[in-house]
């Protein structure tokens, strides 16, 4: 498990080296936005050329356009996210006096008049969005009155815009004006624009490039999402490893711990139960005032220096004692004295001095009542003269 955190470790750490200090330069801004849909209200100028030829002397101005000096178009639009623009255009001109119409020279001046709807297309949506840029067709229909003739016109529309902001504007475009019914002789003309145009009621969306910033972000963020999670992953693996670790050294010292217990309990019974046997052989009990051991004495060390040469390990506290009679110096002396001859013996026993310890009380440490100035009888005080045995060391 340690192989595979270190692994997948090193792995994220590789990657990290990959720059993403460019991503700042990715944020998207107002630039990567532009107008998807809006209203649009248009004013300026119009020409139309109704000379009767409509390739013939195409951009003949001066002899067969006729432009008013003043404004002279006005339009209404509505524009979709689609790319789909309904537009109404109402039109004013005069036929200058002079110029070609219908391939004859006008002798006067006559008023035009036009009002037109259309459907126009965005070939942003098939060329790709400029956001400054946008070329448009369309069809439509509409009225003219022209050269004194009313009639119907069925329309074909080819232009752009060009935007200095997101309101403002130049549209330039040329309509083909095709008559419904040239019976009473009315004429196809060309119709030319050119005008300011304003949007409001705007909504934005991105822009081509806006939208590969999008998706490079969208790219970024979701590389960071991956590069966390597999550091979540190297963390909860590293955090699992060490749990496991941390888990298997607790059994370890449990079971250790649950070992050196049956362990000590073992001994500590095995201990209890070779003191018992000596608590079960009595105490050497001394005459008064004497440190001689007597037979049943000598009997019951034996027995004791047998239990020693079984359990070798044992190691003994042996601990004289005395009466309270007599004055404290000459007992502590004679408690010593019982002390030695006590050791003594075991050690012609063939028990060692070094599992021996020996503790002289004198008479410090009495069993009963009778201290100084108590009257005892004579078997309670020699219950305090005694040498008792106790383990120090298993």
């Amino acid at each position: 498990m340690r192989t595979k955190i270190l692994f997948l470790a090193i792995a994220i750490l590789a990657f990290s080296n990959i720059s993403f200090g460019q991503e700042e330069e990715l944020q998207i801004t107002s630039k990567d936005s532009i107008v998807i849909s809006s209203w649009m209200v248009g004013l300026g100028f119009n020409a139309v050329d109704d000379s009767g030829n409509v390739f013939d002397g195409l951009f003949d101005v001066g002899d067969e356009w006729n432009i008013l000096p003043y404004p002279s178009r006005l339009s209404l639009g509505r524009y979709f996210k689609s790319g789909l623009g309904v537009e109404a255009i109402g039109t004013l001109n005069k036929y200058k006096e002079g110029k070609i119409i219908d391939g004859q020279v006008n002798p006067e001046d006559i008023d035009y008049y036009a009002i037109d709807a259309r459907i126009t297309y965005d070939l942003n949506k098939i060329i790709g969005e400029t956001g400054w840029f946008d070329p448009y067709v369309g069809v439509g229909a509409g009225y003219t009155e022209a050269n004194n003739l009313g009639r119907g016109t069925y329309n074909a529309v080819v232009g752009f815009r060009t935007w200095f902001s997101d309101r403002w504007g130049l549209d330039f475009n040329s309509s083909g004006k095709w008559a419904m019914s040239q019976s009473d002789g009315a004429t196809n003309h060309i119709q030319h624009a050119a005008g300011v145009v304003y949007q409001f009621g705007i909504e934005k969306g991105l822009s081509k490039r806006g939208e590969e910033k999008k998706e490079l972000l969208a790219a970024i963020e979701k590389e960071k999402q991956r590069q966390a999670d597999s550091i979540a992953e190297v963390n909860r693996l590293k955090e699992e490893a060490l749990l496991t670790e941390r888990l298997q050294k607790e059994k370890e010292a449990a079971e250790l711990a649950a070992a050196e217990k049956a362990a000590r309990d073992k001994k500590e019974a095995e201990q209890k139960e070779i003191q018992d046997q000596i608590d079960g052989l009595g105490r050497v009990y001394f005459r008064f005032n004497s440190s001689y051991l007597k037979n049943d004495d000598k009997s019951l060390l034996d027995k004791l220096a047998a239990i020693l040469k079984e359990h070798e390990t044992v190691k003994l506290e042996i601990s004289a004692h005395t009466d309270a009679r007599g004055p404290e110096e000459f007992n502590q002396w004679l408690s010593e004295r019982r002390l030695e001859r006590t050791v003594n013996y075991l050690n012609e026993l063939g028990i060692t001095s070094d599992r021996l310890v020996g503790k002289a009380q004198g008479e410090s440490q009495l069993t009963n009542e009778c201290g100084n100035g108590v009257k005892c009888p004579e078997v309670k005080h020699q219950e305090n003269r005694r040498s008792q045995f106790s383990i120090i060391e298993f």
